[in-house]
């Protein structure tokens, strides 16, 4: 699979102009609002995306809440999704695992 994926622990609104000047096309969240204080929600962040042109998708689980509808939304976002993609959570260890996850599970195009 030759796919452009980077993971990320937390971003904040003002860091997504760079990452579009990074040659990002899309974003993907996978942490959902409020895990602890000052965190920037997750609509902050789609609007700083949408500033900069950049595709945005919240698909958001606790830690250890991860299932199967979770993978499959992902899957059909990512697979149309433009390339390269950056993916966050709070360490980048569900973004990691969520896509290791639909790529076991066979969901992910080439």
């Amino acid at each position: 699979m030759s796919h452009q994926v980077n993971f990320t622990g937390q971003i904040t609104p003002d860091q997504v102009a760079m990452i579009a000047e990074n040659g990002f096309k899309t974003i993907i969240n996978n942490r959902p609002d409020g895990e602890e204080a000052n965190q920037p929600t997750s609509a902050e962040i789609e609007a700083a995306a949408k500033e900069a042109g950049l595709a945005y998708k919240e698909v958001s689980f606790a830690g250890s809440e991860l299932n199967q509808n979770h993978v499959e939304t992902f899957a059909d976002f990512f697979n149309q999704a433009e390339q390269p993609i950056l993916m966050f959570c709070r360490t980048g260890n569900r973004s990691n695992g969520i896509y290791e996850a639909a790529k076991q599970m066979d969901l992910l195009d080439d």
